[in-house]
């Protein structure tokens, strides 16, 4: 009888375990996607479910057998218990030019291999699954374009060292190393138009109320909190979800709507009306003793998250190498905690401003307004720097004319000895710059390029000449036909480390004589579409600019790769180290 019920509640337990674990097909559920490029395998994982990274394969099996997995970019796993792992759901892209290298067919059969188990301790059995893929006739063999979860780690760049300390460093440790990051940044292009833009909401601030250190400070903390929370959903959204938000804001109509914005903002700074918020939520702050405050507070915090979007979308090596580690790890809390205080480095010099407006700001009076309106000119300056990234070089080359003409008739008429002579100088400069955009010149601060013609022809002469090269399989038909080491650009019209990079380092001597010995590609990723989108995710470049190498031989030098802006002294460090 014991024995009986022995076995009944034996039974009776095992079978409750057993209905709390998810059957197979709740606990992975696969799919298969394809695009003009690639196979995208993908593998939903349930709640508490962890798949063994040894288990996960990609092979093709008809028309003949080969194994891919490590030629492919797989999310990097993590230790659990005595077991390598990986957690998160997986997604695999099968490049179709990497189907073609291995056998040269119209159609494959594809085999996706795991196995993974429950945290609660049921393990199940190893699972197979396949499809067929039919690939355009366009598509030609892969040459050797690396991932970098295949390179070894004696050959990291950069961004790979950066990423590599994140998994390995003490939280504290890297927490610290970032917000030294983000004082280095804090002296990049990416914070210099944060500069005027905080600068006029405290000039604002002190129209009408008697500014002190402490409030000049509170208003920059705002500024900056808001800022850095901005880059770090940005960031964590961008390595989680490959969608990078400050590039897809980088678009025409964001810009366009951003831009107007500063032109409401300057013309409120002349005086010609108020920008206040609607009546019915003022009302409502209003109702609390510090709503005025509170108005303020709101206001300031919604131009320090939209600038950190829109304003300033730079991507330098210790962005990247976060996105990369939260991109293969899925480790958002440290990946965030890292960006959060990398850019409260960077808004370190914007709180400084801060507190010393707020002590040496002149008391409100005829001064004030003085001042209140050159920051209105700013506003305008950067409405201007920002439809830069919109419209024709000439057409912003009679904008910058227009701006400046317009401030020097604006402000005669103030009778003050400095300001007279600063009008002199805008005049004379707009007058320049007018008729540099007459003659045809795109650089506002060198408007008169066109007439210095003897210089002109030399420098067109020993420009480098890039190759566009528009998605995946036109780069890799690049790389198969160059007998050269291969460089690949990533540019954008709207990013300004590009532009630095162009008018900098790829206009200095010394990088020219260099990289005449190399073949040249450009990837204009400034509509962001799909092909775009492609290129990037398989070099993990996260935004431009970016910069991938090739030797002779075809092989991706990975060390070599270059992301964010290098000087030319930086830049020939790099490539000459390893060409």
């Amino acid at each position: 009888m014991k024995k009986l019920v022995f076995l009944l509640l034996t039974f009776v337990f095992a079978f409750g375990i057993e209905r709390s674990f998810l059957p197979p097909n709740e606990a992975f559920k696969e799919s298969f996607e394809t695009n003009n490029n690639s196979l995208i395998i993908n593998l939903e994982l349930g709640k508490d479910i962890y798949l063994y990274a040894d288990k996960v394969s990609v092979k093709i099996k008809k028309p003949e057998q080969f194994d891919l997995t490590k030629e492919l970019n797989i999310k990097e796993p993590v230790p659990y218990e005595e077991f390598i792992v990986h957690f998160y759901n997986l997604e695999i892209e099968v490049p179709f030019s990497l189907l073609k290298s291995k056998v040269d067919a119209k159609e494959y059969e594809i085999e996706f291999n795991f196995q993974g188990c429950s945290k609660a301790g049921l393990c199940y059995a190893p699972m197979t699954k396949t499809t067929v893929v039919k690939i355009p006739e366009n598509v030609v063999a892969k040459t050797t374009v690396s991932s970098v979860d295949n390179i070894d780690s004696t050959d990291l760049n950069e961004t790979d060292t950066i990423a590599s300390s994140l998994k390995d460093g003490n939280f504290f440790i890297v927490l610290i190393t970032f917000f030294g990051f983000g004082l280095l940044l804090s002296l990049t292009p990416c914070v210099f138009p944060m500069i005027p833009i905080l600068s006029s909401i405290i000039v604002k601030a002190g129209q009408n109320e008697k500014l002190t250190a402490k409030k000049g400070f509170f208003l920059s903390l705002v500024y900056v909190l808001a800022m850095s929370l901005a880059y770090t959903i940005a960031g964590v959204i961008a390595g989680i979800f490959g969608a990078n938000l400050q590039v897809a804001l980088q678009n025409p109509y964001v810009l366009t709507v951003f831009a107007a914005i500063f032109v409401a903002l300057a013309f409120s700074m002349f005086g010609y009306f108020k920008l206040e918020l609607p009546q019915s939520l003022q009302n409502k702050i209003n109702k609390t003793t510090e709503g005025r405050e509170k108005q303020g507070v709101f206001g300031i915090a919604v131009m320090g998250f939209l600038s950190a979007l829109i304003v300033g979308p730079c991507v330098a090596p210790p962005l990247a190498g976060a996105l990369v580690y939260i991109g293969q790890t899925g480790d958002a809390i440290l990946g965030g905690a890292a960006l959060f205080v990398m850019s409260l480095g960077m808004g370190l010099p914007l709180l400084l401003i801060g507190l010393g407006a707020g002590k040496f700001m002149p008391k409100p009076g005829g001064w004030m307004e003085t001042i209140t309106k050159i920051f209105g000119i700013v506003m305008l300056a950067i409405a201007i720097w920002m439809l830069d990234r919109v419209l024709e070089a000439t057409i912003v080359m009679y904008l910058w004319a227009l701006l400046l003409l317009g401030s020097a008739i604006y402000l005669k008429v103030y009778e003050h000895i400095l300001i007279k002579l600063i009008t002199l100088v805008i005049l004379i400069y707009g007058v320049i710059v007018f008729v540099g955009a007459v003659s045809g010149a795109t650089n506002v601060l060198n408007p008169l390029e066109k007439f210095t013609s003897g210089k002109t022809i030399a420098m067109q002469q020993n420009e480098l000449v890039f190759k566009s090269v528009k998605n995946i399989t036109q780069l890799e038909e690049a790389i198969k036909s160059s007998n050269k080491p291969v460089m690949l650009d990533f540019y954008a019209d709207w990013c300004v480390s590009c532009k630095e990079l162009e008018e900098i380092t790829f206009k200095d001597e010394q990088v020219i004589q260099k990289l005449k010995g190399f073949t040249l590609l450009r990837a204009d990723v400034t509509a962001n579409n799909q092909d775009d989108k492609d290129l990037q995710k398989r070099f993990n470049i996260v935004g431009p600019p970016g910069l991938i190498f090739w030797d002779k031989n075809k092989k991706e030098i990975n060390a070599a790769k270059i992301v964010g802006y290098k000087n030319p002294k930086e830049f020939l460090e790099i490539v000459n180290k390893h060409f």
